[in-house]
């Protein structure tokens, strides 16, 4: 990694990641590259997946159609620092029973490294097939 969010590059060492680093519009960059916020959801909804599949084979589900919509924000904490907040919006094709999705998302959340790396650090919103999961 070199340059940072601004005009940075960074690649894994293994190559098969390469981006360039831009700050988003939204918060008066140019844009035109990623951002960590992108690279962090992408990583969080990765994880969180494998979470669900693991959860999902112990309780003899199939979960396999699952879909996770993930959206990280940059808030400002008001002492001039930023702070993330986390959404997933986790779909479950095959799983119509409203208890059970929101079961399973939960577990998945107990299990993700993500989910435990954050878990009361940063506020992070979960859904199951369009409802909330508390």
């Amino acid at each position: 990694m070199a340059g940072g969010r601004q005009h940075g590059h960074g690649r894994t060492s293994d190559g098969a990641l390469e981006v360039d680093l831009r700050t988003p519009v939204e918060l008066g960059g140019e844009g035109g590259g990623t951002n960590p916020e992108q690279l962090f959801a992408v990583g969080y909804a990765a994880c969180f997946e494998s979470a669900l599949a693991g959860v999902a084979r112990r309780a003899r589900t199939d979960a396999g159609d699952a879909a996770i919509d993930a959206r990280v924000s940059l808030l400002p904490t008001g002492t001039g620092g930023y702070t993330l907040a986390v959404e997933l919006d986790v779909t479950l094709p095959s799983i119509t029973d409203e208890t059970q999705a929101r079961d399973l998302v939960r577990a998945a959340h107990e299990h993700c490294p993500y989910s435990n790396a954050t878990r009361g650090n940063i506020e992070v919103t979960l859904t199951a097939n369009g409802k909330p999961v508390d």
